[in-house]
């Protein structure tokens, strides 16, 4: 569970005295129990997923506006630490495999929006870890 990989890592970071890491971890880490707190709850796994995915997406904007180098390079930093807790995604190719079920919908579909609807509607019934840009990648491809 990413909960466990969390605290495990921010003790090695503590230990390898790496304050950019145990920072960010610590950060994870208190938005989930945040988020527990409000539902009152254990968060599961994919709503644990979604809190470190939304700070990599704060991050990156973040950067994307900063105009101090050092503050650049510890955002990357921090963004490279917190992808590391998220599972593998598939790439396109994988994608483009995995939607083989649903291929005559994909290209049946009136548009490319609704063609990757479909796609992304099975790739997350199946469980798999798909980008979205990836998933309109493959989509392009099976639509030829």
């Amino acid at each position: 569970m990413i909960v466990d990989a969390l605290k495990a890592r921010i003790q090695d970071a503590m230990k390898r005295r790496d304050s950019v890491a145990s920072t960010i971890l610590r950060l994870a880490l208190g938005e989930i129990q945040t988020g527990e707190a409000r539902l009152g709850r254990p968060v599961s796994e994919d709503e644990a997923l979604a809190i470190v995915r939304k700070l990599i997406k704060s991050n990156e904007e973040t950067r994307a506006i900063a105009t101090d180098d050092e503050q650049k390079k510890t955002l990357e930093t921090e963004i490279l630490l917190l992808k590391e807790l998220l599972p593998a995604s598939m790439g396109a190719d994988q994608i483009e495999a995995a939607l083989a079920a649903v291929k005559s919908e994909i290209v049946a579909a009136k548009s490319e929006g609704q063609a990757t609807g479909v796609a992304m509607k099975h790739l997350k019934a199946a469980g798999a870890n798909a980008a979205s840009p990836d998933v309109v990648a493959a989509v392009k491809k099976i639509r030829g």
